[in-house]
């Protein structure tokens, strides 16, 4: 199973976050998590231009999910959006990147006995 997607369309407002915020809670208090049990898709292909608004959107969303015990990852967002997300020091995990607690495929964890030392 998938996890649930929650889309997000722009022009977004300040006053506009309480809506995404209370669809959040009720996607993670559902328990519809799937496979990826706490997690919630934000689809962010729709926000448009990325502004302080989108800031402050995913930050309350990315709150509200961690106080609900859950987390979420983010589809589709621009690289504008990933720049300004970077500039004011927001962290996401954006779908299709592995999770920053599992290894890149191809990386060898352990040595060997015998390896020689590089």
């Amino acid at each position: 199973m998938t996890p649930p997607v929650l889309v997000l369309d722009g022009p977004l407002t300040r006053d506009g976050v309480s809506g995404p915020c209370d669809a959040l809670r009720a996607l993670l208090d559902s328990g519809g998590g799937g496979s990826g049990a706490g997690v919630v898709v934000c689809d962010v292909g729709g926000l448009g231009p990325p502004g302080l608004a989108a800031v402050e959107l995913l930050a309350r969303l990315q709150l509200t999910a961690r106080r609900s015990g859950g987390r979420i990852r983010l589809r589709d967002p621009s690289r504008a959006l990933c720049a300004l997300l970077d500039l004011v020091g927001l962290r996401f995990e954006m779908e299709g990147q592995p999770e920053q607690r599992e290894p890149p495929r191809g990386v060898q964890e352990a040595v060997e006995p015998g390896d020689p030392a590089v």
